[in-house]
């Protein structure tokens, strides 16, 4: 086995290589995920910050336990008092082949949670103190981080309200002027907000400056978070869902959320066939797609009232096992915001972490003072599901899927992906790839991705014609994508197996991996 420290894959350089330092100091896995979840508030403003929110899997080594921290958003209100509320702006993001309508402003800010989440992480499974942890995003946050060519086009295609108010062009650049790669910008007054997290733990985001801050501006702009929003809120642990797949266990993110149950939908599905043996090719193309459009058909009225009530687990899977579906189903709900970022990290220990987290497309309120971009959650038109009756307080679902995949040795795989709906496919593509397919995990990453999306398969260019034209002539509606696209998601995995760590970050969005050695 390899004397390595560790691995970590996350959405940008800085982000990864400060996880990376904590693992070279002794930190465990959870200690370089929230040190690195810290950095990514600078690095990836786009995706993550203190305004939003996310979940956690990780891995007990010492207890051999799996654990699920769910520190999404909640909805806002209590005590807002009945105060006008800013209406929602639309704004529309063409992606080259289609555009998507996000509602922003700050109407639209949920509470936000991660803040909580890392801190109730970091007490149960953490090494170093905390205060440590956040030292090197501070660092960052106030000499500047580089933007690289997947978060600069990330700005490009949000730069209509990222930048719109002066607070948003400080970190983004102006609505004529966003970001280009190469560029470095710096957001001081984030680095005076995570002083006070470092001094102050999560209660600086419920009753600190921060928090009251906060408060403040969304009172002032017809938002709806108030302070005691903000006082009740509190992370959740969750018991994690797992599912034998090939002789292993998937491990991943539990009901409220429902894009884990949906992976593991699809994974069902498929183990009740023989493993794929050939990449990309036409039957394996052709299985995962009737594996994943089964899984979106699961996406009912029921379903939505299940994941909060009790047994959308259990109906999903006997769904899977039986071979239902109606493709009808799955229009139900439109797609999530696909700005989120994920970090997987592994220890020498065998201890792990994964983290995915967002601001949504985020909300374009950077509040004066505090360098925080609050979340866009209510606009989501996924996340407010038309069967339920929101009330203050309660947790929005979400796709976010944070996973593991546990071997008789313990964690095999760390892995989770941005992207919306398009986190299942790029789940279920780096499962069958790195586990059926045995490839290793840059590959695994790399391969080329399918989604269905209600009757149509969308196709990244790198799939070969021969086989797109073999999916044409067997009755399927295919769109190709231009080589590989931000629209697939991004997976950042790590992994370890009896030759040592490895690590994969995603290059549809400038993921990077790190092995850390000794």
């Amino acid at each position: 086995m390899s004397a390595a420290r560790g691995a970590i894959a996350a959405g940008h350089p800085a982000t990864a290589e400060v996880g990376a330092e904590v693992l070279r100091a002794g930190g465990s896995a959870v200690d370089a995920c929230v040190a690195a979840a810290f950095a990514s508030w600078v690095a990836e403003p786009a995706l993550t910050g203190p305004g939003g929110g996310g979940f956690m899997v990780a891995f007990d080594a010492t207890r051999r336990l799996p654990l699920a921290i769910d520190c999404f958003v909640a909805v806002p209100g209590n005590g807002h008092g009945g105060r006008p509320v800013a209406p929602l702006e639309p704004y529309v993001v063409d992606f080259g082949t289609g555009q998507q309508t996000f509602l922003v402003g700050p109407g639209s800010c949920a509470v936000p949670g991660v803040t909580a989440g890392l801190e109730y992480a970091h007490r149960r499974l953490g090494r170093l103190p905390w205060s440590e942890l956040a030292q090197p995003a501070i660092a960052i946050a106030r000499r500047g981080v580089e933007r690289t060519p997947a978060h600069a086009d990330v700005i490009a295609l949000l730069k209509g309200f990222l930048g719109a108010s002066p607070e948003g062009a400080r970190v983004f650049g102006g609505s004529e002027t966003p970001l280009r790669a190469g560029e470095r910008t710096s957001n001081p007054p984030l680095g005076d907000t995570l002083e006070r997290i470092a001094a102050n733990g999560a209660r600086e985001l419920a009753d600190g400056e921060t928090a009251h801050a906060l408060v403040a501006h969304q009172a002032a702009t017809g938002g709806r978070l108030t302070a005691a929003d903000l006082a009740a809120y509190r992370a959740i642990r969750r018991r994690p869902l797992a599912l034998p797949y090939r002789g292993r266990v998937f491990v991943t993110n539990p009901p409220p959320s429902s894009g884990g149950t949906l992976i593991a939908h699809a994974l069902a599905v498929l183990a009740g066939g023989p493993r794929l043996s050939r990449p990309l090719a036409p039957e394996s193309v052709s299985r995962v797609a009737t594996a994943l459009r089964s899984a979106n058909a699961q996406r009912t009225p029921a379903f939505e009232r299940a994941l909060y009530r009790g047994g959308a687990v259990r109906r999903v899977l006997e769904a899977a096992g039986s071979g239902q579906m109606s493709l009808a189903a799955s229009a139900t709900w439109q797609s999530q915001s696909p700005w989120t970022t994920q970090i997987s990290v592994l220890d020498a220990d065998g201890n792990a972490a994964s983290l995915t987290c967002s601001t949504g497309c985020g909300s374009g309120v950077v509040v004066p003072g505090t360098g925080v971009h609050l979340n866009n959650m209510l606009g989501e038109t996924d996340l407010n599901v038309a069967s339920l009756e929101l009330a203050p307080g309660m947790r929005l679902t979400s796709m976010m899927a944070p996973s593991l995949v546990l071997g008789e040795g313990g964690v095999e795989l760390v892995l989770g992906s941005s992207g919306s709906a398009r986190i299942r496919s790029a789940i279920v593509g780096v499962v069958v790839a790195a586990v059926d397919l045995g490839l290793p995990l840059q590959e695994a990453v790399e391969l080329a991705r399918v989604h269905p999306e209600g009757e149509v398969l969308d196709c990244e260019g790198v799939i070969s014609v021969e086989t797109l034209d073999a999916l044409e002539a067997a009755g399927e509606q295919i769109v190709r994508w231009p080589g590989r696209n931000i629209y697939f998601g991004g997976a950042q995995v790590v992994g370890r197996n009896r030759a040592g760590f490895s690590a994969a970050g995603d290059p549809r969005r400038g993921g990077v991996g790190v092995v850390v050695d000794a």
